[in-house]
């Protein structure tokens, strides 16, 4: 079951819950994470700076071949490291995070794990902004730096109204997400992720920033519950449904749960570039293993 620091989010201010999760984060990110958090989010992503001459021991990769030819011998392309990382959030506010099983839905667990990010952007210096889709319509924050201004965006997304159940899914304004934060950005998509085709432009979205995407999973998600049969409202539906157990409910279960997955890493190659944490786990905890994991594969 959620701890009463997970479910916070039906009972507290978004400013006095993000206040109390900040502790958390600045003890990660100085005794557990240190530098993960950073070099994980840089790979190569540098700033062209000037062209050197070539020296032994240098990346070959960095060769800068028009120099070379013209010049006779080698020289490479110095690079120096982005001062900042810009943290740009797409949470997709679908009516499907209405659903929960337990002392959670997942559009809360949902909001706490974009609240723990924006805090480690907050923590680490970062310029962080977010872009709420919601069947209502689009709220977008450009990404700012400085603890109090990121504080302030994070509670306003969290604080935004929840969409009705029986709303249609929103659409995300993927053509004005392509130009509103700096290339080499970080692209996190939040959201349920049923089985889709791939947006339009995401391609080109993919090669603009680095994307990741983080979901949360209901228990039931992950497998349906034993026991006796039970009425459940299916948001997705609008309505109730009744849950028998039987076999058949079963084997299209799996078969939902195999497309998702299908659909889910098409969007998300690199295993490392998604992560999924359930509604019944802490939040802070799966973002730290998710650094962890990050940092050892380079």
């Amino acid at each position: 079951m959620p701890s009463p620091t997970d479910s916070a989010p039906t009972t507290r201010s978004p400013l006095a819950l993000l206040r109390q999760l900040e502790w958390r984060v600045r003890h990660a990110v100085e005794n557990v994470l240190s530098g993960e958090y950073r070099s994980a989010f840089r790979g190569r992503g540098m700033e062209f700076d000037q062209v050197v001459r070539y020296e032994f021991g240098d990346d070959v990769r960095d060769i800068d071949w028009n120099v070379t030819a013209r010049l006779g011998e080698p020289y490479r392309k110095k690079f120096v490291e982005e001062r900042e990382v810009t943290l740009l959030l797409v949470f997709e506010d679908a009516p499907s995070l209405h659903f929960g099983s337990g002392a959670q839905s997942k559009r809360e667990a949902l909001l706490e794990l974009a609240g723990l990010v924006m805090l480690l952007g907050a923590v680490n210096r970062d310029r962080v902004g977010f872009v709420h889709a919601a069947p209502a319509g689009n709220l977008f924050r450009e990404p700012v730096r400085g603890r109090g201004q990121i504080l302030h965006a994070a509670a306003t997304l969290l604080a935004r109204p929840a969409p009705s159940p029986t709303d249609a899914a929103p659409e995300i304004p993927w053509r004005f997400l392509a130009r509103a934060a700096p290339k080499h950005s970080v692209l996190i998509w939040l959201g349920d992720f049923p089985p889709r085709p791939e947006p339009e432009g995401w391609t080109v979205l993919q090669r603009r920033y680095q994307t990741m995407g983080f979901r949360v999973d209901d228990p039931w998600e992950r497998a349906l519950p034993a026991g006796e049969a039970f009425a459940v409202y299916d948001p997705t539906a609008g309505r109730l449904v009744t849950l028998e157990g039987s076999t058949a409910e079963r084997a299209a279960h799996a078969v939902w749960r195999g497309e998702r997955e299908a659909s889910w890493q098409l969007l998300f190659p690199n295993a490392l570039s998604r992560l999924a944490v359930g509604t019944d786990q802490n939040r802070l905890d799966a973002l730290v293993r998710f650094f962890h994991a990050r940092m050892a594969a380079r």
